[in-house]
């Protein structure tokens, strides 16, 4: 008697172990899957990546143009001012000279 008690032990052991081999495998069966479907995950992201960022860049790249724009509208706004105030100037100084050469007194 104490030895089928002994081999239902050890058989019952067994069938732990087996059970425990079985989960172990399992286990890492899933955590397998779930990184593969991360890095899978992972891949799609890094692939969409560029049309994810796309309306960004071209709404920035839209921004960039637009302030060009109005630099260059100054710019040439500033431009005008000074050539008209050049010009001016310009008369001025030869108004100024011809009236100095032509009565040297003042």
């Amino acid at each position: 008697m104490p030895d089928s008690t002994l081999q239902r032990l050890l058989e019952t052991e067994a069938r732990a172990q087996a059970i425990i081999d079985d989960a172990s495998r399992e286990r890492q069966r899933i955590v397998d899957e779930a990184l593969t479907a991360a890095r899978d995950s992972e891949a799609r992201f890094d692939a969409t990546r560029a049309e994810l960022r796309a309306p960004y860049v071209a709404e920035a790249h839209g921004r960039a143009e637009q302030a060009v724009a109005e630099l260059t509208r100054k710019y040439a706004e500033r431009q005008r001012t000074l050539r008209d105030l050049a010009s001016r100037h310009e008369s001025e100084a030869v108004e100024a000279a011809l009236a100095l050469l032509l009565d040297p007194s003042k």
